[in-house]
């Protein structure tokens, strides 16, 4: 069985259904109360950052770096988001990432995204956020306080969400929660590094191009031409370069492996790109990349969409 290349993108067949459905339900209501609070909280002109910063993470999410042992890690961008459009945006911004993962490209189940997007879109969001705003008070709100903090709130994300993982895990019966968490969490501890320092690189983007986003408000700023598409640039250069990420299995595939459910795993109800290649082109990383440029374009097309109309019906509704 190929699994593609994603930090906690639980299969379908490795929770239970009961376990399954406490998340979809816990996982809906953030979403909603999300959805109201950008719709009240977000201007319209910060939609499209948005959008840009989700295309980022979704391309950033099909780069493997390789980590000690033979697995594999990469960006999961929780707390940059959190850091960058706030925690409540941010549950939005993932959320289109881990269904537009699943619907599209058959990564991660479909009866587990509940869990999925709690674990990603809620766990490692608000870990991240509350990480990064505690750090930020204890380091006085420094230019090398933000860098710093925003390592720390990246590696903490990566590393609760593992550990929320493998509690669901164990709670469906798939494996004992003394195998399950030391596991996850010692491998997620290594990739968390690597998620720290891909958020010090892209905090010092933004620090050189919009450090008003990182103001201690940490309000929304309106948006600049040149952050946009510096921003969509990087999302389709991570697209494009795609092929070269590591063919190690990622932290869950390796646990799962190692501790023997490996074979629970069960295949996706349909297929449309799946594991990240685009059907019917012979060259694999041109198939690879085009898929990748077509997933930045919809979690793009997604989140701008979405964010748009909910901040227009909210005027309307003011009106």
């Amino acid at each position: 069985m190929h699994f593609s290349p994603t930090p906690m993108h639980i299969p379908d067949g490795f929770l239970s259904v009961l376990v399954s459905a406490l998340f979809w339900v816990i996982s809906v209501l953030v979403i909603a109360v999300a959805l109201r609070r950008v719709s009240r909280d977000l201007g319209e002109r910060e939609a499209p950052l948005m959008g840009v910063l989700a295309a980022a993470i979704f391309a950033g999410q099909m780069l493997n770096f390789s980590v000690s042992g033979g697995t594999s890690g990469h960006l999961l961008g929780a707390a940059l988001a959190a850091i960058l459009v706030g925690p409540w945006a941010a549950v939005l911004v993932m959320t289109a990432v881990v269904a537009t993962q699943a619907l599209i490209f058959q990564d991660g189940g479909l009866v587990v995204m509940g869990a999925n997007l709690f674990n990603m879109a809620v766990v490692g969001v608000a870990v991240g956020y509350a990480v990064y705003r505690l750090a930020q008070k204890l380091t006085g709100g420094q230019r090398w306080g933000i860098l710093a903090s925003g390592f720390l709130a990246a590696w903490a994300s990566i590393f609760i969400a593992s550990l929320s993982c493998a509690l669901q895990l164990a709670l469906s019966g798939t494996s004992p929660v003394q195998v399950a968490v030391p596991a996850m969490a010692g491998i997620h501890a290594l990739i968390g590094v690597g998620e720290g320092l891909i958020t010090i690189g892209a905090l010092a983007f933004v620090l050189a191009a919009r450090p008003d986003l990182l103001s201690a408000a940490q309000t929304p700023a309106k948006h600049s031409r040149g952050l946009l598409v510096g921003g969509l640039g990087i999302a389709t250069l991570l697209a494009v370069l795609s092929p070269l990420a590591s063919s190690h299995p990622d932290g869950l595939e390796w646990v799962a492996e190692q501790a023997g459910f490996l074979e629970a795993a069960r295949g996706p109800w349909f297929e449309i790109i799946p594991d990240y290649v685009l059907p019917g082109i012979q060259n694999e990383a041109l198939a690879t990349i085009l898929a990748g440029v077509i997933g930045v374009m919809i979690v793009l097309a997604a989140v701008s969409g979405v964010t748009l109309a909910r901040r227009k019906q909210a005027v309307s509704e003011q009106a």
